[in-house]
């Protein structure tokens, strides 16, 4: 995952799975979806599932993701996402030693989350992080807004930084522009994709022409 490979507005869509599915019946739509356009990884994000069935989700879904040249990290754990092989991990500010990770996913992308805090996403970056997540930047259902961020940080990083910078938290096509034009390497959507009236295909198009139109 690097900066500024992504269409003419710069940005690509950094997808995480809906919180709960059934990982076999999923293989199809998300087929679907990583057909219909530009996806730069995936993120399986199952809070409050057993190892075992992560594993399994594991098993089921990151072959077709990698069928389609996508990256598939696993959210909050290092440690399993090392041991089933995925491409990295993504964590949260209370997900294990950030340090310690970067050791393990030694070659593997390691991504943190960093909120509205300019500190948090220097100290990611001191620590090898390959990207930076900030957020939320627009009201989600996906999970409880605690922190909120504004385009100025964006901004900030992708002036300041070389590595790159994921926006996420309730980002939709119509919405994402600003996002993008501040600088965001990747834009994080789950409901934009998975909730998209006429299907996830759909949901990967408008996402794809919102951020090129950007």
């Amino acid at each position: 995952m690097t900066k500024g490979d992504g269409g003419s507005g710069g940005s690509r869509l950094y997808l995480i799975t809906p919180p709960k599915l059934d990982p076999v019946a999923f293989r199809e739509t998300l087929a679907a979806a990583l057909d219909a356009g530009d996806v730069a990884c995936l993120q399986l994000r199952l809070k409050d599932a057993s190892p075992d069935d992560v594993k399994r989700a594991v098993d089921a879904l990151m072959p077709v993701a990698h069928a389609h040249d996508v990256a598939f990290i696993l959210n909050d754990d290092a440690i399993l996402a090392h041991r089933l092989g995925c491409d990295g991990a993504h964590l949260g500010q209370s997900d294990g030693d950030h340090a310690g990770a970067r050791m393990l996913l030694d070659g593997k992308i390691l991504g943190i989350t960093c909120h509205a805090s300019r500190h948090l996403a220097m100290t990611a970056g001191e620590q090898g992080a390959d990207y930076v997540a900030f957020g939320a930047f627009f009201p989600t259902d996906t999970k409880e807004t605690v922190h909120t961020a504004g385009t100025d940080l964006l901004e900030w990083w992708s002036e300041m930084m070389e590595i790159p910078c994921v926006a996420i938290g309730g980002i939709m096509a119509q919405n994402c522009a600003p996002l993008v034009r501040a600088g965001a390497d990747f834009l994080a959507v789950v409901g934009a994709v998975w909730n998209h009236p006429d299907g996830a295909p759909a949901g990967v198009r408008a996402m794809n022409a919102a951020i090129d139109a950007a």
